[in-house]
């Protein structure tokens, strides 16, 4: 009897690389002019990764369509955004992680479900649908585009809340990433104090490590812990959202998220390896570079992927239940800071 052949074949393979790289050289142009934009520039907050962020919305408002870069722009908005993550555990140990304590991440699972909740009251308070609001609640809460496609695969909306949860939520976690730093800084927050700030508010993974990589490296280090304790919360609100919705949540066969994203198993990993080997000073430096790198790349391609023009078409409700969502979980996060001393 044939065994039926599952897996792509070469040729298919190289055809999506092909078809991916003239996108990965533009999104890879844009990293780099950010980083050269950075080294002229004399302001300490704007570093390569919110510039080329800036530089992608720019692009991608005035110019308009890129399909020709699709391939491209998706591939280093998700695979290669996370191979950055996973390089950037070298940079952290598990001593660090000690610091953080059961009190932040109970807290931080606390504001995460108060967010989405909330979310869905105001949305049904300004009549917006319950597919978006749903949406929007998810990526304000847990961790933007990623946590949206996993709430619309349990519990479907319409195609087009999904296109405008995501631009919405990309717009508003941008938001942020500019202006938590500097209310930062008027707070006098040390580097722990706004990086727990920034992982527990900001939406995306990414756009936390932008928001803190010019603010100190205790910033960054706590951002990253506070908002990889927000994508492990994902699968308890999937499995909420499916029992909610009177439906079995799907077994080992069905496509139930996993309890822990591949990327962030792979960012402990580097962290423990960190922790527990010692590396070579070239090898962490390396890393180090790849890392930032790879990461400026992600935050140009969600610049690029970033339809003003879309969210107008939409009108103005679900934009105010966006605000409202992420005014509500930066204040959170804030008090959070202030009762974890």
């Amino acid at each position: 009897m044939a065994v039926q052949n599952n897996f792509p074949s070469d040729a298919h393979i190289a055809k999506q690389i092909t078809s991916a790289l003239p996108g990965l050289v533009f999104v890879a142009s844009v990293a780099g002019a950010a980083i050269a934009l950075k080294s002229i520039l004399a302001v300490p907050l704007l570093g390569p990764m919110v510039l080329a962020m800036l530089m992608g919305v720019a692009l991608r408002n005035t110019l308009g369509g890129m399909d020709w870069a699709e391939g491209g722009i998706a591939l280093a908005q998700r695979p290669l955004m996370r191979m950055g993550i996973v390089l950037l555990g070298l940079q952290l140990s598990l001593g660090q992680i000690c610091q953080a304590g059961a009190l932040v991440f109970i807290g931080i699972a606390v504001l995460l479900f108060a967010t989405y909740y909330s979310t869905q009251f105001v949305g049904r308070a300004l009549g917006v649908p319950a597919g978006l609001s749903r949406l929007i609640g998810a990526g304000t809460a847990v961790c933007g585009a990623s946590a949206i496609m996993a709430v619309q695969g349990a519990r479907p909306a319409r195609s087009s809340d999904l296109a405008y949860a995501i631009a919405c939520v990309t717009l508003f976690g941008t938001l942020s990433m500019l202006a938590l730093p500097v209310a930062a800084m008027a707070l006098g927050l040390d580097g722990a104090g706004y990086g727990l700030w920034a992982g527990a508010a900001i939406h995306e993974v990414g756009q936390v490590v932008g928001a803190t990589n010019s603010y100190s490296v205790e910033a960054q280090h706590w951002g990253m812990m506070a908002k990889l304790s927000r994508v492990l919360l994902l699968a308890p609100l999937i499995v909420v959202l499916i029992r909610s919705a009177g439906a079995a949540v799907p077994t080992a066969g069905g496509k139930a998220p996993a309890p822990l994203p591949l990327f962030v198993a792979g960012f402990a990993a580097m962290m423990v390896l960190g922790s527990t080997v010692s590396l070579p000073d070239a090898v962490l430096t390396g890393a180090a570079h790849s890392s930032s790198f790879l990461l400026t790349m992600a935050l140009g391609a969600m610049g690029l992927s970033t339809d003003i023009g879309a969210l107008r078409r939409e009108g103005l409700r679900p934009l105010l239940l966006g605000a409202f969502a992420t005014v509500f979980v930066t204040l959170g996060a804030l008090a959070l800071v202030y009762i974890a001393g």
